[in-house]
């Protein structure tokens, strides 16, 4: 029974209006079919074939006339109309009254009409038919309470008639390819395979004013504007599946909906290069904070580990955004961050050197090889070394064996190749040699020609050559430093822990209980015994603690726990315990103990008098001879969520401000990345007479913490300070949590922004035949495994899944296949264990579509298990996995001579119809009821 072999994708009922799925998104159509059968739902924004300009005008000064002109003059290969009751043609384009009298329905309109108008042109806009709308006009919440007024009419219109908007208040849209110039920016886009998305018009216009003579190209330019519909994970999503779009540049100011914003960049980076600029990296307030981690750690920590997460880039000026945009437009892309550098002078090599010192980066290290190619052709006295100084006299000949001997060195990532103008050099002969040596080169290289009008000949030639070029090198050095960052921001991209260390399991329960008893009182601040308990719930090592009311009480304690303790107040309203003589540390007697309590409160009483106070806790004193005094927080970012803070510990944790910040979950590899990226790391091995610390205790914590903000969604903050770490262990001395009343959520993890490998999903079945079945999601590290359960597919089974006779999956494909979002998509793996590894010999997924309503499913099952019931079991789960999610309907396509799979969705309740656009197809559509069982 050949059960369980075809591809899914489809469309889905939105609003009224078809929506159509992103085609490489669809899993049949993600890059593997020949043919996309469904459009994308952007399609008539991005792609439309007729354009209509509300607005239209021949008054100078116009914003209508500037766009009229500028799609005439891009040579819009469309339909082309223009909207204005006084006019009956505007510069030869046929003029209507409004939109609903124009002679057809129009794809796409362009708004540029008073702000008061706009509501009801978007209205009348909808009752026409047209399915996307860019709105120029300014004048709506940014202008006050009359203007969100009418800000809330145009998006209630508009999600009325199903229609997509772009902006208020934006530049417009381009894509040269189409001649689509819909905007009111001076000049027009080359075509490239730039994408640009940007929130701010005016860094549009500044970078399409810089773009064409400097040739670079785009795709696309959006200007999101105030984005009060599409905002940048809907355009991400179009891009990272846009043929035509090979890079994707970023411009953000603020970020709306944090899960769909990450979801979308973690899927485009895994398939295209994404270069990131956001403003606001200095705000001039800072919230309250409660604890030491939310005072050393701001928003912008936030985002920077949000974006590494991603694995894409962040650039911190216009310039490096112009330069990453240069970069990429020459196909640069390093695939490590060793870099060599070349130069006819010490000087302008000794800047490189340092500039990438400052940025961390290392230079390379010159294989002996290369080494010795070198002293084959250069003086005697050359460096012998990276920077390689080439002499000043330096020729072309020089140069070309320079760069050829770096190339092809596999111990060098990219190459700098810097040039000063002196009285023997040809500038031009010399990038003209160095042009060619690097032509079809797997390395990037980068140009930095010193100087002006004796070295603007040889920065042209490197120009036309697609070789980024720089008049100094501190640009330069930066510029491949942020694009290094995207090899290694990959690795990041890769990590897909699940929400639990692979440990003894927490005290879900008993973490629970103390919170819900903290929240029952109305209290936000966890005592110190409290948040002592909710760590060793998750088997973090803790310092025993025990809270006294009384002197005497205190003493009795500190004698049963054995002497030296140490004492500290217990207070909700005192943070910063030690600025107010609130710690006690070496008590060794009974005395000491007495007089130290005494003397807490009497000085807590003349410096904060106001502060409630639950008693001292005595707890035994943590000497260790090598002790580490380290950092571990949360804190809860008002857009992404929780992240995960470590650094330095201490009184003067926010003097120093150590700190490396990572979004949740985290596992080994992640943990280990933060703590490296610190200062303090560098105190963890071994130095002096200190052997080094207990690495794997201290990442243990990091992983428990991480699964604390997994499963408890009310921590708001936490201090571990400090975490004692030496080469025995780690242990918590003191702690602080600060919890909130979670908001409703639509599932398990919807606080965090990035959704946990989902270990709950893991199951195994036993089939008819008394065969044993693993089914779990999906991992990146399953492309291995993934490509040759492809290879062994027969034709027959190729075909019925991909439409095509694919053999092999290209590195895109498998990126796509296993390094998915669990958030929005779910693919499940069936894996026998022979030989002591993994075999695939079935997989099932859904992709969910952009309603957030609909998915699509594919299955295919290897033919060793047909007739099995693994395809039916697999496609059961499936369903109750898309059901759980909240989605309301499941489509696919299949092969009409399919007849099998065809009959299997008959049995589980597919409607089965014929596909509206392609006689070979059926389409099959089930609708995902709660109250439904399957049959």
């Amino acid at each position: 029974m050949n059960r369980g072999n075809e591809a899914g994708g489809g469309k889905a009922e939105n609003r009224g209006q078809t929506t159509v799925s992103p085609p490489p998104l669809s899993p049949r159509n993600r890059g593997l079919s020949p043919v996309s059968t469904d459009r994308h739902y952007l399609t008539p924004l991005f792609e439309p074939g007729s354009v209509a300009i509300v607005g239209a005008s021949e008054k100078s000064g116009k914003v209508g006339t500037v766009l009229l002109s500028n799609m005439l003059a891009a040579g819009y290969r469309g339909e082309l109309f223009a909207v204005n009751p006084k006019y009956a043609s505007v510069r030869g384009v046929p003029c209507s009254a409004s939109i609903g009298k124009l002679p057809k329905r129009v794809d796409l309109a362009v708004i540029a009409t008073p702000a008061q108008t706009v509501p009801d042109v978007i209205d009348q806009c909808g009752r026409a038919g047209v399915r996307a709308a860019v709105v120029i006009t300014a004048g709506f919440s940014e202008a006050g309470p009359e203007g969100a007024k009418l800000e809330r009419a145009l998006l209630d219109n508009a999600r009325r008639h199903g229609l997509r908007l772009v902006g208020p208040n934006c530049l417009g849209i381009l894509r040269p390819e189409l001649g689509l110039n819909a905007t009111f920016a001076r000049g027009t886009a080359i075509p490239g395979s730039l994408g640009l998305i940007s929130q701010s018009g005016a860094v549009c216009a500044a970078m399409l004013d810089w773009a064409a003579p400097n040739k670079i190209g785009f795709s696309s330019v959006v200007s999101l504007g105030g984005s009060i519909d599409i905002d940048f994970g809907e355009i991400i999503d179009y891009l990272a599946n846009d043929a035509k779009t090979e890079h994707i540049l970023l411009y953000i100011e603020g970020i709306r909906d944090a899960r769909r914003f990450l979801s979308s960049l973690r899927a485009a980076a895994r398939v295209k290069p994404v270069i990131v600029m956001k403003t606001g990296r200095h705000p001039a307030g800072s919230r309250a904070a409660v604890s030491h981690t939310g005072a050393i750690v701001g928003t912008d920590d936030v985002f920077d580990a949000a974006v590494r997460r991603a694995g894409v880039v962040r650039v911190s000026s216009i310039g490096q955004l112009v330069a990453a945009a240069q970069a990429l437009a020459s196909r640069v892309r390093p695939h490590g961050d060793r870099l060599a550098v070349i130069t006819n002078g010490g000087g302008p090599g000794v800047i490189a050197a340092d500039r990438a010192a400052d940025l961390g980066l290392s230079l390379a290290q010159l294989s002996p090889a290369t080494i010795e190619a070198l002293r084959q052709v250069l003086p005697a006295h050359w460096s012998h070394g990276n920077p390689i100084d080439l002499i000043g006299d330096a020729g072309s000949e020089r140069y070309r064996a320079a760069v050829a001997a770096c190339l092809a060195d596999e111990g060098v990532d990219g190459v700098l190749t810097i040039l000063t103008p002196q009285a023997m050099t040809d500038a031009e002969e010399i990038a003209r040699a160095v042009a060619q040596t690097a032509r079809g080169a797997s390395k990037p290289l980068i140009g930095c020609w010193m100087g002006e009008s004796s070295v603007s000949g040889g920065r042209k030639v490197l120009q036309e050559a697609s070789i980024p070029v720089f008049r100094t090198p501190d640009p330069a050095v930066e510029m491949f430093v942020h694009l290094a960052a995207f090899y290694r921001n990959q690795r990041s991209l890769l990590q897909t822990p699940g929400p639990l260390a692979d440990h003894a399991a927490p005290d879900l329960q008993g973490a629970r209980t103390v919170v819900e008893s903290v929240r029952a009182e109305r209290r936000r601040v966890l005592s110190e015994t409290e948040s002592k308990a909710l760590l060793a719930a998750f088997h973090i090592p803790i310092a025993p603690t025990v809270l006294a009311h009384s002197a005497n009480e205190a003493m009795l304690l500190a004698q049963q726990i054995g002497f030296a303790v140490a004492m500290k107040i217990d207070s909700p309203d005192i943070t910063h315990k030690s600025d107010v003589g609130g710690v006690r540390l070496n008590l060794a007697s009974a005395d000491a103990v007495l007089l130290a309590y005494r003397e807490m409160l009497d000085e807590i009483g003349r410096k904060q008098p106001q502060a409630r106070l639950n008693g001292v806790t005595v707890e035994p004193m943590i000497a260790r001879r090598n002790a580490r005094e380290l950092m571990v927080g949360v804190i809860r970012d008002s857009v992404f969520g929780p992240a995960i803070v470590f650094g330095a510990g201490g009184t003067a944790v926010e003097v120093h401000r150590d700190r490396a910040v990572a979004l949740p979950p985290l596992n080994g590899f992640l943990a280990a990345e933060m703590i490296g990226t610190t200062r303090v790391a560098r105190l963890l091995g071994a130095f002096r007479n200190m052997p080094p610390a207990d690495m794997r205790s201290l990442e243990s914590v990091l992983l428990r913490v991480s699964e604390m903000v997994c499963e408890l969604p009310e921590i708001e903050e936490l201090d571990i300070n400090p975490l004692i770490v030496d080469d025995k262990g780690a242990v918590a001395v003191d702690a602080r949590v600060v919890v909130r009343e979670p908001p409703p959520m639509r599932a398990r993890y919807a606080h965090m922004a990035i959704h946990p490998y989902p270990t709950e999903l893991i199951t195994s079945w036993t089939l008819a035949d008394g065969s044993s079945v693993g089914l779990r999601p999906i991992r990146p590290e399953d492309a291995e495994m993934e490509q040759e359960f492809v290879k062994n597919l027969s034709d027959n089974s190729r075909y019925f899944r991909f439409m095509n006779s694919v053999r092999e999956l290209t590195p895109a494909m498998l990126a796509r296949f296993t390094q998915i979002d669990y958030d929005r998509e779910m693919a499940f793996v069936a894996v026998r264990e022979e030989g002591g590894r993994e075999i695939e010999i079935g997989v099932a997924r859904y992709v969910a579509n952009p309603d957030a309503q609909t998915c699509e499913f594919a299955i295919v099952v290897a033919e060793a298990w047909h007739g099995k019931g693994l395809g039916r079991r697999m496609l059961e789960r499936l369903i109750e996995v898309a059901r759980s999610r909240g989605l309301k309907a499941m489509v696919g396509h299949v092969l009409a001579v399919n007849q099998s799979m065809l009959a299997l969705c008959g049995k589980l309740g597919f409607e089965v119809s014929d596909h509206p656009d392609d006689g070979t197809l059926k389409r099959v559509t089930l609708i995902l009821d709660s109250r439904r069982s399957i049959a």
